[in-house]
């Protein structure tokens, strides 16, 4: 299906460069202008770059769309040297513009995220969401002792109620055995202090 509308354009776009419109009739007959077609495909061809950043056409569109562009360069020459020129520097200007805009915005599409791997925002929440739960855990551990299993010079592992936990200490080393007391928790680092 999208062949043959592929097809299609490539036709119009051959109807126009031969015979001056897509309609058939020559320069300067009832149809419409060259320079209209020109303008006209030079849109169209914008107009499927942008739809190409949303669908997975696997370039197909892209394609298509830089041969009505080309197409619509054409028509403005045929037309007169000046619209031609005029076209040429604006899509020398515009492409390029084009594209650093949708490389801006093709990540934040569904079909860009799927592609680069990044995660959905159903998976975003997900991580906050424990991310905050273990932040309340490690909150709760606030004014709780436990014993160094390995040496804070100053960040190591402790235990709290059979629970091993990395742990900074607040001021100085601590031996592993030491007992130790909570005294702070900032997002998922606890800090602690050696119990006398």
């Amino acid at each position: 299906m999208v062949i043959s509308y592929g097809m299609a354009a490539l036709r119009a776009v051959m109807l126009t460069i031969t015979y001056g419109t897509a309609l058939g009739g020559p320069v300067g007959s009832e149809t419409m202008e060259l320079h209209t077609w020109g303008v006209a495909l030079i849109a169209l061809m914008f107009v499927l770059f942008f739809i190409e950043l949303f669908l997975p056409t696997g370039g197909f569109l892209g394609v298509i769309a830089g041969v009505i562009g080309i197409a619509g360069i054409v028509c403005l020459f045929r037309y007169d040297m000046r619209w031609g020129l005029s076209g040429l520097l604006l899509m020398l200007v515009l492409v390029p513009a084009f594209g650093a805009f949708a490389f801006k915005i093709w990540p934040n599409t569904p079909l860009g995220r799927r592609i680069i791997g990044a995660p959905t925002e159903e998976q975003q929440e997900a991580a906050r969401q424990a991310e905050a739960a273990e932040r309340d855990k490690l909150a709760a551990l606030i004014g709780k002792e436990g014993v160094v299993l390995t040496s804070l010079r100053p960040v190591g592992v402790i235990d709290i109620e059979g629970r091993r936990i990395d742990a900074l200490s607040e001021t100085m080393f601590i031996q592993a055995g030491a007992r130790v007391r909570v005294v702070s928790a900032e997002g998922t680092q606890i800090k602690v202090r050696q119990v006398m």
